[in-house]
């Protein structure tokens, strides 16, 4: 039963691999447009190894799906989580992004850097804050 769980799993991640390289691919190909909604993030003053989170939301204004290829931070306390499905014209989408301020003082700025079908590219998205020093 085990390797029977095991095969299906593999199967299933190479059909998700594919489909990946599917949609990279058309992305390439046809470009769309975003609007982005909120593109700025300011958490206000939070207390060091707070964590805090946030959905930058954006729509679609093309007229071909959108497809978010990759989306990356400017730090590794910053993290994005991109849509895995095509987001159609007309739809909204989110990239949620979560902080940690583990470590971190003062005034701060984490900048998201986002790849898609986008044209223009897509528009960078900003996290701010302050982080006070816990004693």
């Amino acid at each position: 039963m085990t390797a029977s769980f095991i095969a299906c799993n593999a199967r299933r991640n190479n059909k998700l691999e594919r489909s990946n390289a599917i949609l990279s691919e058309i992305a390439l190909h046809d470009t769309t447009q975003v609007e982005l909604i909120d593109s700025l993030y300011n958490f206000g003053t939070i207390n060091e190894g707070e964590k805090v989170s946030y959905n930058f939301r954006f729509k679609n204004v093309g007229k071909k799906p959108l497809v978010i290829i990759n989306a990356s931070a400017s730090c590794g306390c910053t993290i994005p989580e991109k849509p895995e499905k095509p987001i159609l014209p007309g739809d909204t989408g989110i990239i949620k992004v979560s902080f940690n301020s583990t470590g971190k003082k003062g005034f701060t700025s984490k900048f998201i850097s986002v790849e898609a079908n986008t044209e223009p590219a897509f528009p960078i998205l900003m996290v701010t804050g302050d982080i006070m020093e816990t004693k």
